[in-house]
């Protein structure tokens, strides 16, 4: 029998739960690690070992989630994972791909140079200077570099902060600016693209689209996560998007990914643009629109390689 690890931090989690009854249901004991329980020894030799697994016998290892917090331990975390990886072990997706996704410039970056389309994006480390840009901007976002699930994002529209619900915030702008470079040493703006209200996420598997939600933000919103309250339903997207997902979670190095596309309603009829690659995706939203289990499918392709 193969052995697959599972690597997560909640146990109930939807996906984690997920990616168990997929490894059992195709003959494969699942093994749930939580990598903030592992102790390591480094002597002579390595050892490592959490609860009864020596993870290093492991058949492969997909990814989850490593968990949030310090620095420090998420970075060991990662370390562990890719000492997996050099001794041989197949993980999915693998640290670097994790890594380069969670990195919003570094993606982008990397999804450029791929000559995909993505909103114009600028990083500013200076109050003054992302002022006079957001002079320019009718209408931008600051995101975290490593943010999720929707959470922290401000909407700068002619000069004025935008609340989620569509209201103008009183917050003043400059100190709001200097607030988040006291937090973060850096600004990550990117230009608001007018959409139909909503976004697409599309989930590739080994170089192929499986499927693909809207997320649609409730009425007045303008944040379409299903974790602000967007709505998941189905979309069925062009042969163009299809392609610009497929060579997205390339440019990343994923091997499974959710793709999130932006349509331009500025642009053409099949302007899309790419806003960022979940590497670690929920795959709770495709299951619910579709029905279709992405763990079933990632599952069944890595089990095919070993």
């Amino acid at each position: 029998m193969k052995h697959i690890g599972i690597i997560i931090t909640d146990q109930s989690d939807p996906t984690a739960q997920a990616f168990q009854k997929a490894c059992v249901s195709n003959d494969i004991r699942p093994h749930m690690i939580d990598l903030r329980q592992r102790n390591v020894t480094v002597g002579e030799s390595l050892s490592s070992q959490i609860t009864d697994i020596d993870i290093q016998q492991l058949d492969a290892i997909i990814v989850r989630d490593v968990g949030a917090g310090a620095f420090d331990g998420v970075s060991f975390r990662f370390d562990v994972l890719r000492q997996l990886e050099h001794e041989g072990v197949l993980i999915v997706n693998s640290p670097a791909s994790i890594q380069s996704a969670a990195n919003k410039y570094y993606a982008s970056s990397l999804i450029a140079k791929a000559g995909l389309p993505i909103p114009k994006t600028m990083v500013f480390q200076d109050t003054g200077d992302a002022l006079e840009i957001l002079d320019t901007m009718e209408d931008a976002v600051i995101k975290p570099i490593f943010g999720y699930k929707g959470k922290d994002i401000v909407r700068i529209k002619n000069g004025a902060i935008i609340n989620n619900d569509g209201t103008i915030n009183d917050s003043d702008l400059e100190g709001t600016i200097d607030a988040i470079l006291e937090q973060r040493g850096m600004l990550h703006i990117q230009k608001y693209i007018v959409n139909p209200g909503r976004d697409i996420r599309a989930f590739v598997v080994n170089g192929k689209v499986i499927a693909a939600i809207y997320r649609t933000a409730p009425e007045g919103a303008w944040i379409n996560n299903l974790s602000q309250g967007g709505n998941e339903s189905r979309c069925e997207l062009s042969s163009y998007q299809k392609e610009l997902c497929i060579k997205a979670s390339r440019s990343i190095g994923t091997y499974f990914a959710g793709v999130d596309l932006i349509e331009d309603m500025n642009g053409d009829s099949d302007k899309s643009l790419i806003l960022e690659i979940n590497a670690t995706p929920s795959v709770a939203g495709i299951y619910k629109a579709w029905g279709i289990n992405a763990a079933e499918y990632i599952v069944k392709d890595v089990s095919s390689e070993l």
